[in-house]
């Protein structure tokens, strides 16, 4: 049995806690660590994450369902409605590459606001994202138009392309 101090401890650290994958080269490291400013990590806690598989000879009708549910459904509201208007305007028209660097993208950082951050252009985007989806998506969120963006789209849209 823990002691409520350190219960209580371990879990404000958790709620408190950043996630930022640890990119080095091109193989990030995925897990997540509970970070308190005056933490002396006596008591880190790591919970390994699997890594992003990539998915070859996944048909693209597949994969693209896939990725418009993953973009729908994320850890963190700005980006289920970021990402789901992004798909809705562009998942039908990505080819092969987009369609690996967008999967990529949204499934290989452990952190939803690192894709936040590099979309907004708040934090530098590492090299082994950046490219022509997140490019799109950096020009996408700066919502030009000025269109209202206050939740993600329904799904009528995928009954009118299906007919």
């Amino acid at each position: 049995m823990i002691s409520s101090v350190v219960a209580k401890r371990l879990v404000t650290g958790l709620c408190q806690a950043g996630w930022r994958p640890a990119v080095t080269g091109l193989v990030p490291s995925r897990g997540y660590r509970g970070d308190t400013p005056d933490d002396t990590r006596g008591d880190l806690i790591e919970i390994p994450l699997p890594p992003w598989d990539e998915r070859p000879g996944e048909p693209t009708d597949i994969k693209k369902r896939r990725l418009l549910y993953e973009s729908r459904k994320r850890g963190m509201l700005e980006n289920c409605i970021l990402l789901s208007l992004f798909a809705k305007r562009y998942l039908n028209t990505m080819n092969e590459k987009q369609l690996y660097q967008y999967d990529r993208l949204i499934n290989e950082p452990s952190n939803d606001w690192d894709i936040y951050y590099w979309a907004t252009e708040a934090q530098p985007t590492p090299d082994v994202y950046q490219g022509e989806i997140m490019d799109m998506l950096k020009e996408f969120t700066k919502n030009r138009k000025q269109e209202q963006r206050l939740d993600a789209p329904g799904l009528e849209y995928l009954e009118k392309e299906g007919q």
